[in-house]
C-alpha cells in the first residue's frame, strides 16, 4: 500500500507541476526515459505538494477494479487526494479488454469539468483520443502505470522490463540446475507486456541451462490463462516455472498447476 500511496502521490504531483515542466515524449519509452526520476525524490526536486486553487478536482481512470491491484491504487489517490484537499472521482472499465468503456469513461470526466486526468490505459493506444480532447479542455494528462500512452506528457510508474528481470534472476538463484520455464504473457503489443516478458525472457536465456518453452498471450485474463497454462504443462509435464505478466494471471496458473498436481515442483509468479 505503501508504494501505490507513493504513485498516487507522484501522479498528483504532476498536477502541481504542470506544462511548464512538460517535455516532448512522444513516442514515451517510459523505461529508458532520460529525464525519470525515483518518486522519492519528487519533493527535494520540486518542493512540497503546494496548495491548488480552490474548487481544483481530479479524474481518475483505471483498467478494471476486479484485479487488486487497481482497487489499491485508487484508495493510494483518494488517500493522498483528501490529505491535499483534492477530490479525486476513481472509475474503471468492466475488465481489461472494455477498451471502448475505458475510453467513454475518460472522455465522460473531461467534459464533467475534470481539472486533471490520471489514466491507467488498457493500450497504447485505446486512450489515445482523449489526449487532444484535454488539450483542448486545457486538462492536463498524467498516465499512470502499464500501458503507455505514445503522446503522454506525464508518466508515472515502475519501470516495465525490471519486472521481469527480477523473477528471472529469482529462477538463476533458486534454481541453479535450470530447466524449462514457460511465460504468460498481457495483452499482445502492449507495452507493459512487451517489456516484461522482454526483461524475463533475455535474463533468463543469458543465463544459460533454462529453456523458454512457450511464450503465450493470456490477455490479462484468469481463465484465459488457465487454459493457457493447463495446455503447456500437458506438453511439457516437465516444466519447473511460469511467469505471467500480472497476479490475476498468475492465479488461474497457480490453479492450472495445481489441478495438475504439481504445486510442490512449479514455481510462479506474476508481476
Amino acid at each position: 500500500m505503501k508504494l501505490l500511496l507513493a504513485t498516487a502521490t507522484a501522479a498528483l504531483m504532476a498536477l502541481s507541476i504542470g506544462s511548464a515542466f512538460a517535455a516532448d515524449l512522444a513516442p514515451l519509452n517510459s523505461d529508458t526515459e532520460k529525464d525519470r526520476i525515483d518518486w522519492s525524490q519528487v519533493q527535494a526536486k520540486f518542493g512540497a505538494f503546494p496548495k491548488l486553487p480552490e474548487g481544483t478536482k481530479a479524474g481518475a481512470v483505471s483498467k478494471t477494479l476486479t484485479n487488486e491491484y487497481w482497487r489499491s491504487l485508487g484508495e493510494g489517490y483518494t488517500a493522498f487526494g483528501a490529505k491535499v484537499g483534492v477530490p479525486v472521482v476513481y472509475q474503471a472499465a468492466q475488465s481489461e479488454g472494455d477498451q471502448l468503456g475505458q475510453l467513454t469513461i475518460a472522455e465522460g470526466l473531461v467534459t464533467q469539468g475534470y481539472n486533471v486526468l490520471l489514466v491507467s490505459p488498457q493500450t497504447d493506444a485505446n486512450l489515445q483520443p482523449i489526449m487532444e480532447q484535454a488539450r483542448a479542455a486545457n486538462v492536463p494528462v498524467v498516465n499512470v502505470n502499464d500501458a503507455v500512452i505514445p503522446q503522454a506528457e506525464h508518466y508515472v510508474g515502475n519501470v516495465q522490463r525490471d519486472n521481469g528481470v527480477r523473477v528471472a534472476k529469482w529462477f538463476v538463484k533458486n534454481r541453479p540446475n535450470g530447466g524449462k520455464v514457460a511465460i504468460v504473457e498481457g495483452q499482445a503489443g502492449v507495452y507493459d507486456a512487451v517489456q516484461r516478458t522482454d526483461g524475463f525472457n533475455s535474463t533468463i536465456t543469458e543465463a544459460g541451462k533454462f529453456e523458454v518453452v512457450a511464450s503465450v498471450p493470456g490477455n490479462w485474463d484468469r481463465q484465459t490463462s488457465y487454459d493457457a497454462a493447463t495446455n503447456i504443462l500437458q506438453q511439457h509435464p516437465d516444466l519447473i516455472g511460469f511467469y505471467a505478466n500480472n497476479d490475476g494471471m498468475a492465479l488461474g496458473i497457480v490453479e492450472a498447476v495445481k489441478a495438475a498436481g504439481l504445486q510442490d515442483k512449479v514455481a510462479v509468479f506474476g508481476t
